[in-house]
């Protein structure tokens, strides 16, 4: 039972779950990241000069009986094995820009931290509760006036 008892203490810190809902989350964000790389903006850099990163790669070895088109997505699904140095262009930027995006939203966290620790250095702390025996002699005191 010792090792049950253990296992739920490390699974219900606070920490364990913080980093089980970034987990997800960043799992989240990675595929909106993805979407925008992918349907966004290599579109737009792909425009400037024709270019589809995905179609940039080098074919290893070409099975004789292939005679389909020489695309990416024509020679994966043949199982013909590819240097798809585009793919990893696309992946690589990708990665550049979800880096750039959590920096920001670190930054900005940072940011809001600071401003609300300044806040709470700024507040005026309450003074301290007097100790038992001054407030016990107010009492007394209080009782002999009377």
């Amino acid at each position: 039972m010792g090792m049950l008892k253990e296992f739920r203490d490390f699974a219900v810190k606070g920490n364990v779950i913080d980093l089980a809902v970034g987990v997800i989350i960043g799992a989240a964000f990675g595929k909106i990241v993805d979407s925008a790389v992918k349907d966004l903006i290599m579109p737009i850099i792909g425009s400037f000069g024709s270019v589809d990163f995905k179609e940039f790669f080098v074919v290893l070895s070409k099975p004789a009986s292939y005679s389909g088109p020489m695309t990416y997505d024509a020679l994966t699904k043949a199982g013909v094995p590819l240097f798809a140095y585009g793919q990893f262009i696309t992946i690589l930027l990708n990665f550049v820009i979800l880096a750039f995006i959590i920096f920001w939203m670190v930054k900005a966290v940072n940011r809001v931290k600071a401003a609300a620790a300044a806040e709470q250095a700024a507040a005026p702390t309450p003074p301290p509760a007097p100790a038992e025996d001054i407030v016990l002699l107010r009492e007394i005191r209080d009782a002999l006036k009377k």
